[in-house]
């Protein structure tokens, strides 16, 4: 038997705040690309918390990570499939995360952007085994998190060579 996958739409987006969150406060409703607008999201939320010092981002994006679990676990269970395309709140955690370690300029951030979205895309060695075997809340998060961590591996590789070009 199939479960049938609901588009989420407005009325849903706003029958349950973690389905207001899940999907990104509406970003997630994108037909075409939702993952990117997801993680355009990102960058006013990570503004919000620029100003702390990085252990406080680190801390408060953590907590975000948390409650993420649930955002991303309720919503997947009302749209009937766990990683939904329109779930988007792990593309904007983890966001937030490679802004954490990014120079605060354009360009960098932009680098930053592309590294993260190149990652959530492709998903390489061990992203994509974790992601095809972790699921509900948690695995939507966790894949996440890894293509953040590999951006931001990336982006400290690039400042390295730009520093040292």
């Amino acid at each position: 038997m199939t479960t049938l996958v609901k588009s989420p739409n407005v009325q849903f987006l706003l029958q349950h705040p973690a389905h207001f969150f899940g999907l990104g406060f509406g970003s997630g409703l994108a037909p075409k690309a939702p993952g990117t607008f997801g993680t355009l999201i990102g960058y006013p939320l990570f503004w919000l918390i620029s100003v702390y010092a990085l252990s406080t981002q680190l801390i408060i994006i953590s907590a975000l990570f948390l409650i993420g679990i649930y955002f991303c676990g309720v919503t997947g269970k009302a749209l009937g499939v766990s990683d939904h395309g329109g779930i988007v709140w792990d593309e904007i955690v983890a966001m937030m995360l490679v802004l954490a370690f990014t120079p605060n300029q354009w360009q960098w951030w932009i680098v930053a952007f592309l590294l993260f979205r190149l990652f959530d895309i492709w998903k390489p060695f061990p992203i994509r085994q974790f992601d095809a075997k972790l699921k509900n809340g948690f695995g939507v998060m966790f894949d996440d998190l890894l293509a953040a961590i590999y951006a931001i591996i990336g982006l400290q590789g690039l400042q390295w060579a730009v520093a040292h070009g």
